[in-house]
């Protein structure tokens, strides 16, 4: 797999009839490894690992609605009170962060609303702290430690 933008982790990757999979510590069973699902379990690993945040706190491809029509956030990170703090998504390496990916990762917000954003394709990572009362994100260097 591509080297990624990310400190070296050691995953449990196994192979099954040629395909290589990675086990998943949040969903708790071996997921197809895509260039995608590559980046995000590098982010998963980022977030536990690098920023402290725990595992038990975390949902993948968490599922919601948003003006009648369903979607799913990369990853969600909650805090104490187990509302939405962090919103992930992750984009496979070759697909450029534009504008059109903030715009996503910014309309996901309006169902979740959570504090703060991340947005990376495994080379690029962007950090966003939201303000809800200027309807605005500001860029941050990195995400907050929990």
């Amino acid at each position: 797999m591509l080297a990624l933008n990310f400190p070296t982790y050691n995953f449990k990757i196994k192979s099954i009839e040629n395909k290589s999979y990675i086990w998943d510590e949040i969903r708790k069973k071996h997921i197809f490894i895509t260039s995608e699902e590559w980046v995000r379990q590098h982010a998963i690993q980022f977030l536990i690992q690098e920023k402290k945040y725990p595992a038990m706190w975390m949902s993948i491809e968490k599922q919601f609605t948003i003006n009648g029509q369903h979607k799913r956030a990369d990853i969600v990170v909650y805090d104490k009170s187990l509302h939405p703090y962090i919103i992930v998504e992750c984009k496979r390496p070759e697909i450029k962060i534009t504008q059109e990916t903030f715009d996503q990762i910014a309309r996901y917000n309006l169902s979740l609303d959570a504090k703060y954003l991340m947005l990376t394709n495994g080379l690029q990572h962007f950090y966003c702290q939201m303000d809800f009362e200027q309807e605005t994100y500001m860029f941050l260097e990195s995400l907050p430690n929990y």
